[in-house]
């Protein structure tokens, strides 16, 4: 097949989209290389990606150079058309006006509905642009690609999309977060972020959904620990670091951003614990990545945190810090536990296998193109 996707995110995101959008197109390329895969970029992209093999980049032609977001919008159709794509792949939740006239299938990715569940965390303008651009995507694509049974869940319960319509295809990870480092470089890295191993681990951005300050709050009374905290911080992690001056808290609290995928692997299998108390997700890859590693998960209770983290991994309330408290007491007084965990969070990991990924992802292009639309088994 030759496969257009939206490039958008793969050249321009650094964070969560760029990342699936990124994992998408490279797991594609080497676990399906019989497939031509064109990533339909509006601009010169600020994101480093190795275009290989098979999979290629394209840019806006003639006038559409002026108005690249025009393009990706409304031009982007025609191209498709134009250049004999047989499926277009909206990696983000969005589709180009016109698709459907085009005559090219049309699939999207939806990775949440949270400001339909939460739509008090977000403002009113936000809501209504991420809400028309969502309906009208789910409308005009023939199969949406869902990453989690609670995000298809959400589409029926919200947008009335009939299920047999969706298909649920885990995202994976970097394989970065699958090798083993070396000593010398687990050694290097600590001394370079001065960090000591053993420590608490929680990854996201610093905002109140993702819930670092009940983090803050488990630690603060657990003497000798510390807590990393790696993403970007938003003003919430001015809350966080004035709890953790009057609670004691205080060096013991990292918080870093602009971490390397590499030493980012590298956080992760430093840590004692990696710790996910968000409120709510449409996945959470911080815990496949912690899966992946060979680090043990306390996350959520409920919602698609189990879905997540499998049946090896601990469950805490979100609002629990004495419950977190002590898991955490539990977890890294006890080599035996940890061990344990290590081995049930690799072994339900294998579910987030690239492998299975790709063959997913080709399946939903199939039903697609009418063959077995009813019949496309779900990638988990």
């Amino acid at each position: 097949m030759r496969l257009g996707f939206d490039g958008k995110r793969v050249f321009h995101n650094t964070t969560g989209l760029g990342n699936y959008a990124r994992d998408v197109l490279r797991i594609l390329a080497a676990h399906a290389p019989g497939h031509e895969l064109v990533a339909y970029n509006p601009s010169r992209g600020r994101v480093p990606f190795a275009l290989t093999g098979a999979l290629r980049e394209a840019r806006p032609r003639g006038l559409f150079r002026l108005w690249p977001g025009l393009w990706r919008q409304v031009g982007l159709a025609g191209a498709l058309a134009r250049d004999g794509i047989e499926v277009f792949h909206g990696l983000s939740g969005e589709l180009p006006v016109g698709l459907a006239r085009s005559g090219v299938p049309g699939v999207v990715t939806v990775h949440d509905l949270i400001f339909e569940r939460f739509p008090a965390w977000y403002g009113a303008a936000d809501r209504r642009i991420y809400r028309w651009k969502a309906q009208a995507a789910v409308r005009a694509a023939r199969v949406v690609v869902a990453i989690s049974e609670q995000t298809a869940g959400d589409l029926v319960h919200f947008y009335g999309v009939p299920r047999e319509r969706i298909r649920v295809v885990y995202q994976g990870c970097h394989q970065v977060f699958r090798r083993p480092q070396p000593p010398q470089r687990l050694a290097a890295v600590a001394a370079r972020l001065g960090v000591a191993p053993g420590f608490v681990l929680q990854v996201g951005t610093i905002e109140p959904r993702k819930n670092l300050l009940l983090t803050a709050r488990a630690v603060a009374s657990r003497p000798g620990v510390t807590l990393v905290a790696v993403g970007r911080p938003t003003a919430y992690a001015g809350e966080v670091l004035a709890f953790a001056r009057t609670a004691g808290l205080g060096e013991r609290l990292r918080l870093l951003r602009g971490v390397s995928s590499e030493d980012l692997a590298a956080l992760y299998q430093l840590a004692g614990v990696a710790v996910y108390p968000s409120r709510f997700e449409g996945f959470g890859i911080p815990i496949v990545e912690a899966l992946v590693s060979g680090t043990p998960v306390v996350t959520t209770r409920g919602g698609v945190f189990p879905e997540a983290g499998g049946p090896g991994s601990c469950y805490v309330d979100p609002d629990d810090a004495d419950g977190l408290r002590e898991a955490l007491r539990s977890i890294l007084s006890d080599p035996e536990r940890r061990g344990a965990m290590r081995l049930a969070g690799l072994a339900f990991a294998e579910r987030f296998d690239e492998a299975a990924i790709a063959a997913g992802l080709l399946a939903v292009y199939a039903a697609a193109l009418g063959e077995g639309l009813g019949a496309a088994a779900d990638a988990r």
